[in-house]
Parts: structure tokens; sequence; C-alpha cells
């Protein structure tokens, strides 16, 4: 839907208040503007309601914004190549000047939310002070004129970019932030993006506008909406800097490329996919210090952190972490492997994309398309004498097979795989054909994450615990082996946190969380464990072998560290359910 100029009721109501409008008047301007796009100023002028020059008295008035002349004060050329001309006509704007910090706009419509949303976005990125002016239809009109000496950049621009040769550098932000429009639109949404700890952008274009999304803190959030017909050159030159085909928009196509913003390089994986109004465009960026995270910053902690040290010891064996897509697989893997990176050991891994790129280690892309498969990869890595092999995904039952092989003969192997639980993992390898007899021998940890948001530290709210929230935390912390409380007492009241919603303050970008932190849930291969798989195994089985093992659930784990006020016992619950108090419950 394209943005509405005016919150009709408003200026209408406003207009009826005062005496110059009657109701029927009013009625016939919200007709009209809603058969021109929501343009209630357009709607009042072409109906001869008031002139040009009334309405903007009435609204100066009525927003208490200054109006701007264009008769007396030009728009400079340095404000005019901030945006280009789509965009100042979608959002009905004019930039006019730049001085001392301050970026200076006339607004057609004051209360257009989309177009301040996308005027703050540029203020804050070029580190300049928004200030609005109101302008009268005539100015727009005259500004928009400026603009035509611009008009054939972004269509140049396009054609230019084509032409390039796809480099596999890092390009520095000075190389991707050229004049042109369309340049300014990606580099602009790219930093940004890296500046509020985005971890994806999504370009998403609808019949009249493209909506840009960040998902921050696992959540996502609309940031800016672009006229449609400036979706196809954005498109165009990510897909440039990703080096894919620019005349395909028929399937669906992956890329990467990386920028340095400042000495720090910032890789962003590119996925596009084709809808009904144009191609959807998809861009990870990957975090340039994650080879840097150790666990514990990650979450792992307490018990998880002792049963995965115990398995890394191992000579041999498969480490499994499951979860959900966007759980945070990738990253605890490759905080296991920074863990075991030393001189001493060869790790290869076999990744479908490589996310994130560590030094010493021996990283493969593996492409379907050719027929670089997870299991023909595997084949291959066994003779390149590895210790520790890491495959990204185990999605069918060779790759399974191979990974089981390569476990019996003395690797370590590390993977991911999607079931909801640990206690999954056994029956989902059993479905992909891997014998009974050869789990028991080969399957070290098996591990389930979720992802939770960080509490702000800095404006988090201290609370005490009510009596339901006192009760979920009793009942979580019952089944929790005593050496892992330390100094949590089995009673409360206890002392939680709760997110600032009302009032965040700037350490978390007024968003009352930063960051995010996993809790876990570690099954470990015991010997009576054994004797489920190669008896009768079950799911009531399991799990009271979870339960006499001591494993702690994901939820209590999440309680823990919910009384460390590192996150919020809402999002705690509703993110990871304590499933175990569920089947408890069915069964009694």
């Amino acid at each position: 839907m394209p943005p509405q100029s005016f919150p009709a009721p408003i200026l209408l109501r406003e207009l009826v208040r005062i005496g110059r409008f009657s109701a029927a008047d009013a009625e016939t301007v919200s007709a009209s503007a809603n058969s021109r796009d929501g343009d209630v100023t357009g709607a009042i002028i072409d109906l001869g309601l008031l002139t040009d020059e009334e309405l903007a008295v009435l609204k100066a008035e009525l927003y208490k914004i200054p109006r701007v002349d264009f008769t007396e004060q030009e728009p400079t050329n340095d404000a005019l190549k901030v945006i280009s001309q789509d965009i100042a006509q979608f959002y009905k704007i004019i930039p006019f000047a730049i001085t001392d910090g301050v970026f200076k706009v006339g607004m057609l419509d004051p209360e257009n939310i989309s177009a301040l949303d996308a005027l703050r976005f540029i203020a804050e990125d070029r580190k300049l002070k928004l200030e609005r002016h109101l302008l009268t239809m005539k100015d727009f009109q005259s500004g928009l004129k400026r603009f035509n000496s611009l008009s054939g950049v972004v269509g140049e621009a396009v054609s230019a970019f084509a032409q390039d040769q796809a480099q596999e550098k890092a390009l520095k932000l000075d190389e991707i932030n050229a004049e042109s429009p369309v340049t300014k639109v990606v580099s602009t949404m790219l930093i940004h993006a890296i500046d509020a700890r985005a971890s994806d952008i999504h370009l998403e274009p609808f019949e009249k506008n493209t909506r840009v999304r960040f998902r921050i803190d696992g959540v996502l959030q609309s940031v800016l909406d672009l006229p449609i017909n400036l979706h196809q050159p954005v498109t165009t030159r990510i897909k440039i800097l990703s080096s894919l085909k620019i005349d395909e928009t028929r399937v669906p196509q992956d890329g990467r490329f990386s920028i340095m913003k400042g000495d720090t390089k910032y890789d962003f994986r590119v996925s596009t996919f084709p809808t009904k109004a144009g191609e959807k465009v998809v861009m990870r960026i990957l975090d340039p210090m994650s080879s840097k995270v150790d666990l514990t910053s990650l979450g792992v902690m307490r018990q998880s952190k002792d049963r995965l040290a115990k398995a890394i010891a191992k000579p041999f064996g498969i480490i499994l972490i499951t979860g959900p897509t966007g759980s945070g697989k990738s990253t605890t893997i490759a905080g296991i492997l920074k863990e075991i990176n030393t001189e001493e050991v060869n790790i290869v891994t076999l990744e479908d994309p490589i996310e994130y790129f560590i030094d010493g280690i021996n990283q493969s892309q593996t492409h379907d398309e050719i027929g670089y498969s997870f299991a023909n990869g595997l084949r291959s890595i066994l003779r390149q004498d590895p210790d520790i092999i890491m495959v990204g995904e185990i999605r069918d039952s060779e790759t399974a097979s191979l990974a089981v092989q390569a476990a019996l003969t003395g690797h370590i192997v590390l993977s991911t795989l999607h079931t909801n639980d640990a206690l999954g993992v056994i029956p989902r390898l059993i479905d992909m054909k891997v014998e009974k007899y050869l789990l028991p021998p080969v399957l070290t940890i098996a591990a389930a994450q979720r992802l939770l948001r960080r509490l702000c530290v800095t404006c988090r709210i201290k609370a005490t615990a009510n009596e339901a929230e006192q009760h979920i935390i009793e009942q979580a912390l019952k089944d929790i082996p005593p050496e892992y409380l330390g100094d949590v007492a089995q009673s409360g009241p206890y002392t939680i946190y709760h997110p600032n919603t009302q009032n965040p303050c700037k350490e978390c970008g007024g968003k009352a969380y930063k960051g995010r932190i996993a809790v876990f849930e570690m099954l470990q291969m015991t010997s009576e464990l054994e004797k489920i798989i190669l008896g009768d195994l079950s799911d009531t089985a399991m799990e009271e072998e979870a339960r006499r093992q001591g494993m702690m659930s994901m939820f209590q784990d999440g309680i823990l560290k919910v009384l460390d006020g590192i996150c919020s016992l809402e999002e705690l619950i509703e993110i990871a359910q304590d499933t175990q108090k569920t089947k408890d419950e069915k069964k009694s």
C-alpha cells in the first residue's frame, strides 16, 4: 500500500473545526484523495475548495513548521543529490539545503509517516539533523523540475555498472558510495543496517512500493519504503556486487560480496527470489567478529559448557547441533571450531554457503548444481587427512551415513540437523537409514538451541517475580542438578528483569534489547541410552533417560539466564516452552 499523504482525519477535521470546510466537503475530499493514492493536498486544490496559498497558510499554523519559498531560496545541487527525483516524487519532498550539519527538506505533506522515516534514515546516515519545512504545491512542482539535470543518472549508472567486472576483493565504502542515486540508496541501506546491528536486510517489492525491512535481534522491522520503479535498479546494483546474472530474473540466485567499513570487513550473503511484483532480495549480514566470540558469550554455560567440553576432548565422535532455521546453529559451530582450532589439528569444512571465514581452517563451498554435494565432498575430505570435519548440514541419508563412517574411523565430526529438540536427533538419524547399532559408538552430543534477545543492561527494569512467575521459576529449578544452581535458592522471592519498553535508552537504540543469546539442552550418550536405542526405542524411554542423566532443558537453561538478568521471562516462555513439563502432564 502506498503511504497516505495525510492521515486525513487530522487535516480535514481541523478544517471542519475552524469552519473552512463542511462535513460534506471533507467527505468529497476523502473520496477524491482515495482515488489519487491518498493525496489530500492535491484533492483540495483541484476541487477548488482552497487555493494553494490558503492551504499552505493553514497547514503552517496547524503543523507549527516554517514555510520555504523557492523564489527566495532555491534548492542547492548538494541537497538535491541526496535523493533521486523518483523518491522526491514518491514522498512529495524536496531537499533544498545542507548547512551547519542541518539537512533542510521541504515537505508537501508533513504528516507522511513513510516520508519522515525515509528522511530520518538519510539524515542519520549522514550524521545530520533533520529540519522540516512546508512546501506549497507550486514550490513542490518547481522543485521537481530542478531534478531534470539528474533524471538520467539512475539509468546511466545502472548501464555502467552492468559492464563492471565483478571483483572478489572487499569493496571500500567510497567504491560503492558513488554519486548515482541508486548506489547511494544501496550504500546507505548497507551502512545503516550495520550500524543498527541488523542480521538481515529484506527488499520486498509490492504493486506500488518496495518495503525495506531489517531483522534486528531476531525481529523484522520496517525501516523504509522505496518507489517501485527504483526496485529493479537497486536489485541490479546488488546483483552486480554479488556477481549474479543481472538479466536472469525468473529463477532464484545466491551470491555474496564484502565491504570495508573503517577497518572492519563485513560479508553479505545475498539471495534473490522471483515474485509477482519483482525479485525479492534478502541480504544476510555475517558477523565479522564471529571468529572472536567465545562459547560463553554465545550462551554455552554451566551444564552445556561442561558436556560440550567433554565431547570436544574425545578423539572421535559426532557433535550435532539442532534447531529451526535462524536459531544460531552455524554461529555455535563457528564458536566450537574456534575453540578447537590449533596448529596440531587439520580442520576441513563443507558448507553451503560459507558463512564465517575462520583463519587456519580449510573451508570449502559445496555446489549441488555441478555435483559437488555434501556427500561427494565428504568422500574427498577423507582423503585430505583431516582430524576434524565440519559438515554444514546433514540433509539426506547418504550424508548421514558418510558422517557416521567418518566418526567411526577416528574423526571428530560437527554438523547441524533440523529437529525440535535434542531427543529428536536419534529418531531423525534412524529415519535417515543410519543403523541403530552405529549410533551409540559415534553420537557424542545431541544439542538443541533457541535464541533469545538480551535485555539492555543499561535500561532493563528490575522487579520481584509475581506469584505466577515465582511458580514457573520454582517448577523449573527443582529438577536442575544442584551443581549448576550456584547461589540460586530453591525458593523465592526471585529478582527478575523486564524490558524497558516505555523509556528505552540510547545504548540499545531505543529497542530495550541489545544482542541475542542462546539457550541449550545437551543430551549425552550413556550406557543406559545405548540400551534404549538398541532395544525398544520410544520417546518416553528417552525422556526418562534425559531426566535420569540430569539433562537441563532449554527452558531450564533459560530460567537460569533469566535469574542472571540476561533475558526476560516473558520472551523465554514465548520462545522455549518447557516441553518436558507438558509431556509429564500428559503422562499423569
